[in-house]
């Protein structure tokens, strides 16, 4: 490679440099999103999938310890004294799957709006167990979703598009912005977040019924999600320069999207991704939303809502912290009383008064 730069023109050399600089940042993206992706979604396996068997009698704990004894790790089987309790646990998304043995046809309680992979997963887990009863399996659904969004993943990509549009909004911000003060790009990323919130919640709503209620709430959380985006990646470009796209693209896209359970929920990834599962932004809007659309506000809503503050929060923090650098840098590179125009007795001296 060196043979060959060195054969270029003198002139080009320095330009090719160049180029090959700037080309390491979309290779690091492609490397990233690969692992980030492959890591999250390859091979999704239970770990410590909850569900449960209906029923107090010693059948029902023989049945959920023979359960237990031959899944491992992969299943989490406890037993719950009544459909009634099932499903109360189902809605409090405590648990994923709920097994109601005995008649003709045992049932299976699910709230797929909680996460159909792992609905899906549960399902295979219990039609096994009833075929080995003689026995064909009836499943019994507790959140019916939307006609526009039957599996419930709609919302996942609903943040994917808030995502884009609020990361890309940043390099604008931070670029072509620069010569506005901090407050200014701060002010203005509150009004972009607005714009791609209301146009989540179009798309969501009127466009493509992803919900059929709570339309409101879904707005505010998005508004909330993507002004905490703005906001920290408006403050990074400060800092980052022109690795502030390659920055975002890791916090908010590979961390992101990977950890949120739009896809898998934590129960079927490996640790890391259900660690940021339990703070990460993406996981607290998507989670929040499912919480006040299909559960009602009762599982958790107020704990989603504050991760989102939380998110923002850091953002205001950063952006503080990059205005005052900005302000030294400027002061820094302002000219001292002897690099600007003379003084006025060097002034009378030159004229000779």
């Amino acid at each position: 490679m060196e043979s060959e730069m060195s054969s270029l023109p003198a002139v080009s050399r320095p330009a090719l440099r160049h180029v090959l600089t700037h080309l390491v940042t979309p290779l690091l993206m492609c490397l990233g999103m690969g692992v980030a992706y492959l890591s999250a979604f390859h091979a999704p396996a239970p770990h410590r999938l909850p569900v449960a068997v209906v029923g107090q009698g010693p059948q029902a704990g023989a049945l959920a310890q023979t359960l237990q004894d031959r899944a491992g790790d992969r299943l989490d089987v406890t037993t719950v004294a009544d459909p009634d309790a099932a499903r109360t646990r189902l809605l409090d998304r405590e648990l994923v799957a709920a097994y109601v043995p005995g008649g003709d046809a045992p049932t299976l309680l699910v709230a797929t709006a909680n996460s159909e992979t792992s609905a899906s997963a549960a399902e295979k887990v219990f039609t096994t167990v009833a075929a080995q009863q003689g026995k064909p399996l009836a499943v019994q659904e507790l959140t019916p979703l939307p006609a526009g969004d039957p599996t419930g993943q709609g919302l996942f990509f609903l943040l994917v598009a808030l995502s884009i549009g609020s990361y890309g909004s940043v390099a604008v911000l931070g670029a072509a912005g620069a010569a506005l003060a901090m407050r200014a790009r701060a002010l203005l990323g509150l009004g972009v977040a607005l714009v791609v919130s209301l146009l989540g919640a179009a798309l969501a709503g009127p466009v493509f019924h992803l919900v059929d209620h709570g339309l409101f709430g879904l707005w505010a959380m998005s508004w909330l999600y993507s002004a905490g985006i703005i906001a920290i990646g408006t403050a990074l470009h400060t800092f980052l320069g022109r690795w502030t796209t390659l920055t975002m693209m890791v916090l908010f896209v590979m961390l992101n999207f990977t950890s949120s359970g739009g896809i898998f929920q934590p129960e079927l990834q490996n640790g890391f991704y259900g660690a940021l599962h339990s703070f990460w932004n993406g996981a607290g809007f998507l989670e929040g939303v499912r919480d006040h659309v299909h559960f009602g506000g009762r599982a958790g809503l107020g704990g989603h809502v504050a991760t989102l503050f939380g998110w923002l929060a850091a953002g205001a923090a950063l952006l503080v912290l990059a205005a005052r650098t900005e302000r030294a840098r400027a002061l820094a590179a302002a000219p001292g009383p002897d690099a600007g125009e003379p003084a006025e007795e060097e002034m009378e001296e030159a004229v000779g008064v």
